[in-house]
């Protein structure tokens, strides 16, 4: 809990106000009982008379004097249960501002860690874990901060408060109040010790059903299209029911907590009733309590021992916070990227080289790229191909920083990833993927996204080179046209046009194409192609392209060939060619496949 308390800090002004206020409302709550007692001690035994506890002999009084003493008290009733239910009202008002800010901040720095953790960690982690671990943290947390300012403490302030009172009544009452409370919270911290275990591994089974769930929806596509539904549903409800189970058991539990807090709370206060007996009607000279103390003191077991039975939903709120700040702990422990503490200052990428880099993944036997080395400079144009397997997505990733080599150097304007600032590198990479991400929203708002600074004319410019003229004639709206859900529909073609104006619109210094045209048609992958053409005939960017299409960087200034992770051939499309290597087998086939697609389309 150290890492709550570390949070609450930031709100430790607020939380004194708010205890502060649960304090007043408790003893002005409970000032209310006490009141009825001195109005049965001096005017319901004895209506005509005044003998208050312990004076002798009764003192004749009238009927005016009844009147104003009685009116009194009952304005004095009246006036501190106001008092009371005001403090609640601005009790309830800071407990809420405390939990709101405090949930906000522990949301807020678990997403910008999480955001800045090393790719791979979301490599190997599900997609939505993350925010299934923020989400319960938040929300325990909030429970457990409210259950402990409005019931715990001013449990705790009430206790003191009558044992203060019992005290001035007869001190065998204060060990009575003080052993009873003291057993009770070790009874039920005993028992909850178990609910400890239950709990972690709900959290752990909700967050994986949150993964398992994120990544049914995100595939729907696949699920439906092989009739997957029912198998997906039976996968996802034997979590459910797992959970299920156990939440069951916690529930028993805790049943079995409340039925042994309840009846020693019964227990307790009949011993004080006992007492309180003993004490008013015991042999003479053994009463030393009043009828209206005993009142007094039944009203308040009801006020102290009502409260202190949620002490198991306390405990429970408790146990569940203690599993979801572990876990949130566990996100804030794992290192975020290497940033250097004095980065240099990166100017315009000129040129980028590799150097003997090679690379492995963690969970991987053998190294996905090894001694790779290249130099390019503004105004060229690069290309990997190779098969599958041969470390291309790799080698992208280590150019865009998701991940670092672990042998060799990677120099940006000859200034080593390890000195700069990898954000800043970034903001000068337009990057075209294979699979497009969009949004649902307008086409401005998509790109927008990768540049709020831009205008409607630098917006329009970007989608006019990257050949966007089919998209915008159907946009009714222009570039205020929402697209996606609710939209037009766009196609596979048109979405890459986006992403591509979408690169451009950060006016960035490197282009990378990341086999930007695999999953499109023969046609459409030749209107994209032709398009990238035109983007880098300007000689304005360092462009490198992944492609698995030979077609589509047969103008790249020099092709790298990748097979195993080593580059085995270099050269440009005809010199490759020439060479009848590994890349002229590829083009062969490329070009056989291209010929019997032409002969089926004829047939």
């Amino acid at each position: 809990m150290r890492l709550l308390l570390s949070y609450l800090k930031n709100y430790k002004w607020l939380i004194v106000l708010a205890l502060l206020l649960a304090t007043i409302n408790q003893v002005f709550s409970l000032l209310d009982p006490y009141i009825f007692g001195k109005i049965v001690d001096r005017f319901a035994s004895h209506p005509t008379t005044e003998s208050p506890a312990g004076v002798v002999p009764e003192v004749p009084r009238s009927k005016y004097d009844y009147l104003i003493g009685i009116g009194l008290l009952l304005l004095a009733s009246i006036g501190v249960a106001m008092v009371s239910r005001i403090a609640k009202a601005f009790q309830d008002y800071f407990v809420n501002v405390i939990i709101q800010k405090f949930g906000a901040k522990v949301y807020t720095d678990g997403l910008r860690h999480s955001l800045r953790l090393p790719y791979q960690q979301f490599e190997d982690q599900r997609s939505g874990e993350t925010l299934a671990v923020l989400q319960k943290v938040r929300l325990d947390s909030e429970k457990f901060i409210t259950m402990f300012i409005n019931v715990l403490f001013t449990s705790l302030v009430g206790v003191v408060f009558v044992m203060i009172y019992a005290f001035t009544v007869h001190w065998t009452l204060v060990p009575v109040y003080f052993i009873g409370s003291f057993l009770l919270a070790m009874v039920i911290s005993f028992l909850s010790r178990k609910i400890k275990t239950i709990q972690k591994t709900i959290v752990k089974e909700t967050t994986m059903l949150a993964g398992a769930t994120t990544e049914s929806l995100r595939n729907i596509e696949l699920v439906k299209s092989l009739g997957l539904t029912h198998q997906e549903i039976r996968r996802l409800n034997s979590t459910t029911m797992k959970i299920l189970m156990l939440e069951l058991k916690k529930v028993r539990s805790v049943r079995s907590i409340n039925f042994v807090q309840g009846t020693f709370v019964n227990l307790l206060r009949s011993a004080i009733l006992f007492l309180l007996l003993y004490m008013l009607y015991g042999p003479p000279g053994a009463a030393t309590a009043s009828l209206g103390q005993l009142f007094t003191l039944q009203l308040y077991s009801f006020f102290i021992f009502g409260p202190m039975q949620e002490l198991g939903n306390i405990i429970l709120a408790y146990r569940e916070t203690q599993v979801s700040l572990a876990n949130f702990e566990k996100i804030l422990a794992t290192p975020v990227e290497v940033t250097p503490s004095d980065p240099v200052r990166l100017s315009a990428i000129d040129e980028l080289s590799f150097k003997n880099v090679g690379f492995q993944h963690l969970t991987a036997k053998t190294k996905a790229l090894d001694n790779i080395s290249f130099t390019v400079n503004t105004g060229e144009t690069i290309a990997f191909v190779g098969p599958s397997g041969s470390g291309k997505t790799t080698l992208v990733k280590l150019l865009v920083g998701l991940y670092r080599p672990m042998e060799g150097r990677i120099l940006y304007n000859n200034i080593d990833t390890d000195q700069i600032d990898i954000e800043e590198l970034r903001h000068q990479i337009g990057f075209v993927t294979q699979d497009t991400q969009l949004f649902s929203g307008t086409i401005k708002e998509n790109m927008l996204f990768v540049n709020p600074r831009a205008t409607d004319e630098q917006i329009m410019d970007a989608l006019t080179k990257a050949s966007a003229f089919s998209l915008l004639a159907r946009a009714e709206n222009g570039i205020d046209t929402v697209i996606g859900e609710g939209g037009i529909k766009i196609s596979g073609g048109e979405k890459q046009r986006l992403s591509i104006a979408r690169a451009l619109l950060r006016h960035p210094r490197l282009l990378v194409f990341d086999e930007a045209t695999s999953a499109l048609d023969s046609l459409t992958e030749e209107q994209i192609t032709q398009t990238v053409r035109n983007v880098t005939s300007s000689k304005e960017h360092i462009t490198v392209m992944i492609a698995h299409r030979l077609s589509t960087i047969m103008h790249a200034d020099r092709i790298y060939v990748l097979e195993k992770g080593r580059i085995t051939e270099t050269g440009d499309h005809y010199t490759l060619l020439a060479e009848k290597g590994l890349y002229y087998a590829m083009w062969r086939q490329q070009i056989g496949e291209k010929k019997d697609d032409a002969v089926a389309e004829v047939k």
